[in-house]
């Protein structure tokens, strides 16, 4: 069998730098060093690694071999290897859920990351010179009033993202993200390093890294089970994607445990790259999403060289935006090629035009259409809890069920094979007993809360 596209990976750096761009993106930048801080810093950095390896680790393992082994599309592969165990085809359901969270997250996500060009432009042209907080925040209740400029650099967003799918798998998504991911990193310990003799360094270390237990509960042990499973990216179509691409040459084990831990290394720098600056000049660490077009730019107008930090920066946030917006489309891109025949060229421009159009109710439930609600939520509240709350962990569940009973337990082994004995049967211990009973508890409680 072959993937629709009849492209892999022509290297296992190329395949590693595209799985953890897709893993990484605005979430990780900002929200994890914030719950890290809220939840017991260091020991609930602990639980984190426990429930990320014990729970994403195992069902990311189970997207990248069913979608090596099924060569297709989410739907096509979770068909094809179910076929080939003697199960139902009806099986690509599940691999349509990936796809439905993909578009439906990638709806809201272009818009943010049009915030995050748009700033990029602002640091490039002002560097937030004067900035204080009242201004950064008619700044930022400015940009949510501009429809149009919104629009304008939500475009640019998916342009960028379009023409990277446009060029192919090795072309375009491999030359895009091997350049961009290095300079992600790079950016990321340059900024770190300049905030350890900048100041606040030793305030956010003790933020993140001081373990307090007494807030190691079963809310925080809950929140680290889900930022483990929804950093990672899994039951979101984009993983089993790039696992159809990966030539058998490559090890999943090794690739999964690399990305899991870049993608924690990631969020843990983003963490020494933040909070100096929010500690240094007396900000709000508490601030969520706010903190990276609120809160920082006043911090940017205050330190020497904010203006080139802040460039540097939001640069770093459009990179991990980027990636992300790559992976999202691109699962459902696949599924377009070989669902109805299209040329990649054909369907990208498809996918990619879609996005765009509703992007725009995204854009105007700013504003104009705060007021339409479902449930009491507006349609931005309600994509995000209809993917995160619903789609996702229901994803993540019957991909853990189908690998773990559906799959023939020698077809999981040749994937695995660089798993002893003992390392293999771990694993599919856990995505038989461990991951779907936990991921079932995410579920409950996301819709019950």
């Amino acid at each position: 069998m072959a993937t629709a596209s009849g492209e892999h990976w022509s290297s296992r750096f190329a395949f590693l730098m595209a799985s953890v761009g897709f893993a990484v993106g605005l979430g990780n930048i900002w929200r994890f060093p914030y719950v890290t801080g809220e939840n017991g810093g260091a020991a609930f950095v602990i639980v984190y690694l426990a429930c990320a390896f014990g729970i994403g680790v195992p069902i990311l393992m189970a997207e990248l071999l069913i979608g090596r082994r099924g060569q297709g599309s989410p739907p096509d592969a979770m068909a094809n290897v179910a076929v080939e165990s003697g199960r139902s085809r009806q099986w690509q359901w599940v691999g349509g859920m990936g796809l439905l969270a993909a578009f439906t997250i990638e709806i809201v996500y272009a818009g943010i990351v049009g915030w995050v060009l748009w700033y990029l432009y602002k640091a490039v042209t002002t560097g937030f010179v004067d900035v204080d907080a009242t201004a950064a925040a008619g700044e930022f209740a400015s940009v949510l009033d501009s429809n149009i400029g919104m629009l304008f650099w939500t475009l640019v967003g998916l342009a960028i993202t379009g023409f990277i799918i446009f060029s192919g798998v090795k072309d375009g998504i491999e030359r895009a993200v091997s350049v961009m991911m290095p300079l992600m990193f790079v950016l990321l310990v340059g900024l770190a390093g300049y905030n350890y003799f900048a100041g606040g360094f030793d305030d956010a270390l003790d933020y993140l890294f001081t373990p307090d237990f007494s807030k190691i509960g079963p809310e925080a042990v809950l929140a680290a089970i889900g930022q483990a499973f929804f950093s990672i990216g899994v039951a979101m179509g984009g993983m089993m994607t790039y696992g159809s691409y990966l030539p058998r040459s490559i090890s999943i084990t090794q690739s999964v445990f690399i990305v899991v831990i870049a993608d924690t290394t990631v969020a843990l720098l983003a963490g020494l790259v933040i909070f100096p600056a929010v500690f240094n000049y007396g900000l709000d660490p508490a601030a969520g999403p706010g903190l990276i077009f609120q809160t920082l730019p006043v911090a940017f107008a205050q330190m020497p060289g904010g203006h080139l930090f802040s460039v540097l920066f939001f640069t770093m946030l459009a990179v991990a935006g980027i990636t992300s917006m790559v992976g999202l489309i691109e699962s459902v891109n696949a599924w377009i090629e070989g669902r109805f025949g299209f040329s990649r060229h054909k369907s990208a421009v498809l996918v990619v035009g879609s996005v765009a159009l509703l992007s725009v109710i995204s854009i105007l439930s700013y504003n104009v259409l705060e007021g339409l609600r479902f449930g009491g939520m507006n349609f931005n509240d309600t994509m995000d809890y209809f993917s995160n709350q619903v789609l996702l962990p229901l994803g993540g569940l019957f991909i853990a069920i189908f690998a773990g009973w559906a799959v023939k337990r020698a077809h999981s082994r040749d994937e695995l094979t660089t798993l002893n004995g003992l390392g293999f049967s771990v694993w599919h211990f856990l995505i038989r007993f461990v991951v779907p009973p936990a991921l079932a508890i995410i579920f409950i409680l996301g819709v019950s809360g």
